[in-house]
């Protein structure tokens, strides 16, 4: 249990660090659960998931508060839809077949890579629009859509919402990464209503990693922040190239 253990912190360590940055630690962490526990449900692995990178969101959220300025008016209002429609997605779950999914996600994702990779400019520039009825309409939308797909599917939720945050509000990339944060918090604890409950978190495998995730996630937000936009596009792009791969060859697989 103590190699297997090792293993899955050292790895909830690196999926805190991506995740804080620009998202996609489940990516890492969920891969590493699935190959150091095959003999569990897919249920439990998930719910232990979540509870471990509910945890490091939760710091990195914490992190971006004190060091960026986040636009309450329009994050709140997202954030609260993204919580309820989450709950809405984890309930559809057995009505919608995910191999359906699974191309129009793909396509929506190299769309994304195609149209951030010709806009130079992108994320660059921190020009927010002004935030009236629109926009906080616009924003509950945005927190609504992607928090229901998180509860129903799940991959590439935090690409989505900072290229939602980025062009849709013209944010840059360090506050568009600090918003989806907030946003992604709320999701995350609205799988925990449904997870912790149901008996499917393993808690002497999730408190550690939970731990180590943390730890990454402080030090995945400290780069983000130190290093700036640039940096977080960089590594936008290649977590989107490893989410395309990866949708990629499940498409694959399942055909």
């Amino acid at each position: 249990m103590f190699l297997t253990l090792g293993f899955l912190c050292v790895m909830a360590f690196v999926a805190g660090l991506v995740d804080a940055a620009v998202g996609g630690g489940g990516l890492i962490q969920i891969p590493a659960l699935f190959s150091a526990l095959p003999q569990l449900a897919p249920a439990t692995l998930f719910g232990t998931n979540k509870m471990a990178s509910a945890m490091g969101t939760l710091s990195a959220t914490r992190s971006y508060l004190r060091r960026v300025k986040i636009p309450w008016r329009l994050v709140l209002p997202a954030a609260l839809t993204a919580f309820f429609l989450s709950i809405a997605g984890a309930a559809t779950v057995s009505i919608i077949d995910k191999a359906v999914l699974r191309p129009l996600v793909l396509l929506m994702l190299i769309v994304m890579l195609i149209y951030t990779l010709w806009k130079k400019d992108l994320g660059k520039l921190h020009k927010p629009v002004a935030i009236g009825r629109r926009e906080i309409a616009l924003g509950a939308l945005i927190g609504g859509a992607i928090g229901f797909y998180d509860g129903l599917f799940g991959p590439g939720t935090g690409s989505f919402l900072m290229f939602l945050f980025v062009r849709c509000f013209a944010f840059d990339f360090l506050h568009a990464s600090a918003s989806a944060k907030v946003v992604n918090l709320t999701t995350n604890v609205a799988a925990l209503l449904f997870f912790i409950p149901s008996g499917n978190v393993l808690f002497q495998y999730a408190l550690p990693m939970a731990a180590c995730n943390i730890a990454g996630a402080i030090v995945g937000s400290h780069l983000a922040i130190k290093n700036g936009t640039g940096f977080i596009r960089i590594l936008f792009l290649l977590l989107t190239v490893t989410l395309i791969s990866k949708l990629g060859w499940d498409t694959l697989q399942a055909n």
